[in-house]
């Protein structure tokens, strides 16, 4: 498979992935139109904040299957699109986010203390201090707007410094700023007219772009100073290079614009303007937020592993999957299992669906399911399409055969400690399978369309429906060992009042075309179906 890199990453990060095998080409320094023209042979895309994963890219990337934001935020990419396609949309969220709580930390020190304005000064000859005197930070009052991961390690490091914190976030439960021990501000009116201070660390959404204008800054103290370390736009630069020239805002640092350069130009190719560039009392640094040596690995680290997870059909957790509750290694075998159990309607039967009804019983039933449902979706259509269907798109895509999903949950379970039932409801009868996980991986079919049993799933089984006549088993081992085929396991069970029966039996390879008929003419075999899992 092969991944294009369009922003640098670690080196040892590109050399994990083709450890991997993967084939992996570094396309940096390319324009935005340079980069979608390329995509097309791709499965794999990995950036960082630059490149737009927009609906444009991904419609002319017809093989990508995963991006992978190398970085916290997922502002350049559309989400809703990689969902549509069915494009797997992970990133980073905690691999370069002290980077970027200290640089921010580091920008308000420098609007503070005049540190830049010093040492330009310095370097030309210029050493008149007592006209760069700067402020302290200590017991002033710094307002934090936005109290996520970095916005929490930005509180508490200002804090540490002996400033006063104020943290507007209406999103963020009391018990994080009380535990942080920062006061919280019920309106961002409130926190602009207190704050000496004032850094951001939220996303750039509709509603925070621009939350910052000109009426905003008015409501300021004469001299505040602002830190926008977090992304262009958060606050309008139009009004932001007005206050600083007025001096109502002291001084700035900012490491984000609006519109950004390109961040790979040498001094002399590069052609971007912008007028907070000539204020001396406006710090600006390009984008440096998560560039650290530490970031730098950690971020390369994590995306290139979770980007190889995804194109070896591992479950991983993306931004476009529903949240995983508790540990995903526990979750992982009843993922499986919920994915065989889907797989097993259009396998054995062919009336079509109308409605899917999942039941989760017992311990699962206490915990988030919504990705074992996606689970159970992906493995009924996984039958019946060629398209491409991943845990993104696959609900859309039932919804769209006009199959109707129920979920239902009940604690009460007598057996077993978990269980998965799907039922499959057709226009004349109703079918459902159930099963469960013993120990840490064995995924146990316990019911088949009213056949009780505790059969061990595995990758080749073959499901005999019959007459409850003596002769069958030994008629059907016969021939599968006169056509090598090895019998792993079998298990039978039957229904006395109807007197049938029905096999399952896990056999180490495929069944050929011409071994299916010969078992399909057994005198007494009703039916003979290929499960592959």
């Amino acid at each position: 498979m092969r991944i294009v890199i369009t922003e640098k990453i670690a080196a040892e990060s590109v050399d994990y992935l083709r450890e991997q095998g993967f084939e992996v080409d570094e396309k940096l320094s390319l324009s935005q139109e340079q980069i979608e023209d390329i995509m097309a042979p791709y499965d794999g895309l990995i950036v960082r904040s630059v490149t737009q994963v927009n609906r444009s890219l991904i419609e002319k990337a017809v093989n990508l299957k995963v991006v992978g934001r190398a970085g916290n935020g997922i502002d350049n990419i559309d989400v809703d699109a990689c969902t549509e396609k069915g494009v797997i949309a992970v990133n980073t969220p905690e691999a370069n986010i002290m980077a970027a709580g200290e640089l921010a930390v580091g920008l308000a020190f420098a609007a503070f203390r005049n540190i830049c304005i010093a040492n330009d000064a310095a370097r030309h000859d210029d050493f008149r201090r007592g006209q760069m005197i700067g402020n302290e930070l200590d017991s002033k009052i710094a307002g934090v707007i936005g109290m996520g991961r970095i916005g929490s390690i930005v509180a508490r490091k200002l804090k540490g410094i002996g400033m006063k914190v104020v943290v507007y976030d209406p999103y963020i439960p009391q018990e994080r700023f009380e535990k942080l021990g920062v006061k919280r501000s019920n309106t961002l009116d409130e926190l602009l007219t207190q704050a000496d201070l004032i850094t951001f660390h939220t996303p750039k959404t509709k509603e925070t772009y621009n939350m910052i204008s000109e009426s905003e800054l008015a409501k300021c103290k004469p001299g505040v100073r602002i830190v926008n370390a977090a992304r262009g736009g958060l606050v309008n630069e139009e009004a932001l290079y007005n206050a600083l020239v007025s001096g109502h805002v002291a001084s700035a640092g900012i490491d984000v614009f609006d519109h950004e350069p390109s961040y790979d130009k040498k001094p002399g190719e590069q052609n971007y303007q912008n007028k907070l560039l000539s204020l001396p009392n406006c710090v600006v640094t390009p984008h440096l937020g998560a560039s650290s040596h530490e970031a730098n690995t950690n971020v390369g680290t994590a995306v290139t592993e979770l980007v190889a997870s995804v194109l070896k059909g591992e479950l991983v957790a993306a931004i476009n999957m529903p949240a995983i509750d508790g540990d995903l290694s526990e979750m992982k075998p009843f993922v499986s299992l919920a994915e065989k159990l889907g797989a097993i309607y259009y396998q054995a039967e062919s009336s079509p669906v109308s409605t899917i009804s999942i039941t989760y019983s017992g311990e699962l039933a206490k915990t988030e399911t919504d990705l074992l449902t996606l689970s159970v979706l992906k493995g009924f259509l996984s039958t019946v399409t060629n398209e491409r269907i991943s845990f993104v798109n696959v609900k859309q895509r039932v919804a769209d055969m006009g199959v109707d999903v129920v979920e239902i949950k009940t604690t009460h379970l007598e057996k077993y400690t978990s269980l998965i039932s799907v039922e499959f409801c057709a226009a004349e009868k109703a079918l459902s399978v159930s099963g469960t996980v013993f120990g840490k991986d064995s995924e146990i079919l316990v019911d088949f369309f009213g056949y009780h049993m505790d059969f061990e799933l595995s990758s080749h089984v073959l499901a005999l429906q019959n007459d409850d006549v003596p002769g069958i088993i030994g008629r059907v081992g016969t021939i599968l060992g006169l056509n090598k085929i090895n019998i792993a396991t079998m298990h039978w069970s039957r229904k006395k009042d109807k007197m049938r029966a029905q096999s399952f039996i896990s056999i180490d390879s495929p069944v050929a075309p011409e071994v299916l008929e010969k078992l399909s003419a057994i005198e007494g075999v009703l039916r003979v179906s290929v499960l592959d899992f």
